[in-house]
């Protein structure tokens, strides 16, 4: 699979605001089968405060929606965060004892958000704060100047540094 653009942002985030010391996209399930079909789309792995951020990402300019309807929208992230659970359960190691599952995205609407709220231990990062994280990414890239491997990131550092007319 392909990393999205909404992927490399979350990437970015997590290893230069959170410090992750490893960033893995698109991770699968090892041994295969249906199970290695439920991909993880962003899982950073802080191993200084052992803290591992495991994130479903959904970057829909019209807003998240999976389906046709609400229903089906909230049905599918419920889906996803069980997988993300059962993924950490299986395969993350007791050293990481601090995780957050988070679900991204820049536009949901008021009626999805309200369902998603209800779901215990699910960290929302969706509309205004989606905008201030990519503004944290942002301010940084006006300081950073290496080459931090990320595509997103490294828009942001041009956009950043670029000089206007006066």
């Amino acid at each position: 699979m392909n990393t999205e653009m909404g992927e490399y942002i979350v990437g970015a985030y997590l290893k230069l605001i959170k410090e992750c010391d490893f960033i893995e996209y698109s991770v699968r399930r090892p041994g295969g089968h249906l199970a290695g079909l439920n991909e993880l789309d962003v899982m950073g792995l802080d191993f200084k405060n052992k803290t591992a951020y495991l994130c479903e990402v959904t970057t829909h300019q019209a807003g998240a929606l999976y389906g046709s309807s609400k229903t089906a929208t909230i049905e599918t992230i419920e889906k996803k965060y069980t997988q993300i659970r059962e993924y950490a359960e299986s395969h993350l190691p007791a050293t990481f004892p601090k995780r957050h599952f988070m679900f991204w995205s820049p536009v949901v609407s008021a009626g999805v958000t309200q369902e998603l709220k209800q779901i215990k231990g699910l960290e929302l990062v969706i509309n205004e704060d989606y905008s201030a994280c990519v503004d944290e990414l942002l301010e940084q890239a006006r300081s950073v100047a290496y080459d931090t491997g990320n595509p997103a990131f490294r828009i942001f550092q041009i956009l950043g540094h670029l000089r206007r007319r006066q």
